[in-house]
C-alpha cells in the first residue's frame, strides 16, 4: 500500500547504494534531509539506512501521458495519474491536450492548471493544443499560452492539412516552442484498428497500414526543415518512421522522437482478442520492433515515453474491434524496460537513463532538482489490481519483471513509499 506524506526534518544517511550520477552507476552513499540531497559530510546523520545495493535513480520523465482531467475523470484524474506515475519512479510527466475543454486558449488551459496545482503530487506539465478544439481547422491561441505550456500538440489526432501544420511550425518557431506531433493520415486508416499484418489477415480484422504513420512523418520532416521549427514525433512504431527520422537527423533537421515500451517488447504476433492489446499506433511486425530497438541503440530514437492512456474496464472489455485505443503503462515502464532490454543485454542501464531521464529533460527543458527513486531489483509479477491508476488494461498482465519502486521523492516530499505487508 503506497501513501503520500511530507518528510520530517531529519538527516538520513543512505549507504551501500548503486547511484546514477555523471552518466553511470557507481557504488556510494548519499544523505537526505527534508527531502533534499545534502552533503554527506557535516552534521552527523540522525539515522543510517543500508540500501543493500539497491538502485537510486533520478526522477524519471514521461513526455506523453493522458491524465484525462478535465473532462474524463471517470478514466483518470490528475491525482490518480500523478500518484501512479510516482509509484513508477516518475517525478515529471507531460499531459496531452485531448481533454474537455481542450487547452487551446488561456481560459481553457486554466481549468486544467487549477487541478494540477491542487491535486498533482509530482511535476505535471500541460501541453497546449496546436489547433482550436484539436479540429485541425484554425490555430489555437499559441502565443498567449506559450509561457504556460511545455509544448504544442494535437495528440490523438494528426494535423491533416499541410498548410495548417506549416503555420503551426512557423508560430512555434517564433515562440521558441516544440511542435509534438501525433502523425496519422486519416485517409489511410480505412476503419482499421490493429496493424495491417498477418494477425489481422488470419483473424478477419481491419488493419492500419504503416504508411498512415510514416507518410505524415515524411511530410512534417520536410516542413520542419523548411521552417526551422523544433519538432518531436510521438510514439513511432514503424521501421520506415525510424529510417526517415535517422536520415533527417543526418541532414541537420531539428527533430527528436519517442517510442513506447510496448513497441520495443511486443509485436503483432503477441496479439490476443482482448482490448488490453489495442493501442494507437498498433503493435506492428517483428521487423518494426527490431528497427525500433536499433533506433534506440544508435540514437535515432531519443526518448521512451509510455503513452499512458487509461480507460474504464467496461470500455476495454469489448475486444480488439470494439474497445477504445489505449493502454496504461507508467507503473510498469521502468521494470519492463530493465527486464527485457537491460537484463537481456540489448542496452545498458546507463542508456536506459538517457532515454528516460537525460534526453527528455534536455529536449523539453525540464530541470532535475532533488528528486529520485529507490528501487529493489527483485522479481515480481505485473498485477493490474495493484495499479494506482484507474486504468488496468495492460498487455503485460501476469508477466514476470525485475524491479519494484520502494520510494519516490519529489520537491521535499516522499510521494510514494512501498509498505511491505
Amino acid at each position: 500500500m503506497p501513501y503520500f506524506f511530507t518528510l520530517v526534518r531529519m538527516k538520513t544517511l543512505y549507504t551501500n547504494a548503486a547511484i546514477y550520477a555523471g552518466g553511470r552507476f557507481a557504488a556510494g552513499e548519499f544523505a537526505v534531509e527534508g527531502g533534499r540531497i545534502v552533503p554527506v559530510a557535516g552534521a552527523a546523520p540522525d539515522r543510517t539506512v543500508d540500501l543493500g545495493g539497491r538502485h537510486v535513480i533520478p526522477g524519471l520523465v514521461d513526455v506523453h501521458v493522458h491524465l484525462r482531467e478535465p473532462g474524463f475523470s471517470q478514466k483518470e484524474t490528475i491525482a490518480t495519474g500523478s500518484m501512479a506515475a510516482a509509484s513508477g519512479g516518475y517525478t515529471a510527466v507531460c499531459t496531452m491536450p485531448n481533454l474537455d475543454p481542450v487547452p487551446d486558449s488561456c481560459e481553457h488551459l486554466k481549468v486544467q492548471q487549477d487541478i494540477i496545482d491542487s491535486d498533482a503530487c509530482i511535476g505535471v506539465y500541460p501541453y497546449g493544443a496546436i489547433t482550436a478544439g484539436e479540429k485541425g481547422e484554425t490555430l489555437a491561441d499559441m502565443a498567449a499560452m506559450s509561457g504556460s505550456v511545455i509544448a504544442f500538440s494535437d495528440d490523438g489526432h494528426g494535423v491533416q492539412s499541410e498548410d495548417m501544420m506549416r503555420q503551426a511550425m512557423l508560430e512555434a518557431r517564433d515562440l521558441g516552442k516544440l511542435i509534438v506531433a501525433h502523425c496519422e493520415d486519416n485517409s489511410l486508416l480505412r476503419g482499421g484498428y490493429i496493424h495491417d499484418g498477418q494477425y489481422a489477415r488470419e483473424h478477419g480484422h481491419r488493419g492500419i497500414c504503416s504508411e498512415s504513420e510514416y507518410g505524415q512523418i515524411a511530410r512534417d520532416l520536410k516542413l520542419a526543415e523548411e521552417t526551422g521549427c523544433s519538432y518531436h514525433v510521438c510514439h513511432i512504431s514503424a521501421k520506415e518512421s525510424v529510417e526517415l527520422i535517422r536520415q533527417a537527423k543526418k541532414r541537420g533537421v531539428d527533430v527528436t522522437c519517442e517510442t513506447a515500451p510496448h513497441y520495443l517488447i511486443l509485436d503483432d504476433s503477441a496479439l490476443e482478442e482482448e482490448g488490453r492489446f489495442k493501442m494507437n499506433p498498433p503493435l506492428r511486425d517483428k521487423t518494426d520492433r527490431q528497427a525500433l530497438i536499433e533506433g534506440i541503440k544508435d540514437g535515432t530514437i531519443d526518448i521512451i515515453a509510455t503513452d499512458h492512456a487509461p480507460h474504464g474496464a467496461e470500455e476495454k472489455a469489448k475486444g480488439l474491434a470494439g474497445s477504445p485505443f489505449g493502454i496504461v503503462g507508467i507503473e510498469t515502464a521502468f521494470p519492463l524496460l530493465y527486464t527485457y532490454l537491460v537484463r537481456t543485454g540489448i542496452i545498458s542501464m546507463e542508456k536506459l537513463m538517457e532515454l528516460l531521464v537525460v534526453n527528455p529533460r534536455k529536449r523539453f527543458g525540464i530541470p532535475l532538482g532533488n528528486e529520485f527513486s529507490i528501487w529493489s531489483m527483485e522479481k515480481t509479477v505485473v498485477d493490474p489490481e495493484d495499479f494506482l491508476s484507474k486504468g488496468k488494461a495492460t498487455p503485460f498482465a501476469g508477466w514476470e519483471i525485475f524491479g519494484k519502486c520502494l520510494l519516490t521523492v519529489y520537491n521535499g516530499n516522499i510521494v510514494f513509499k512501498q509498505i511491505r505487508r
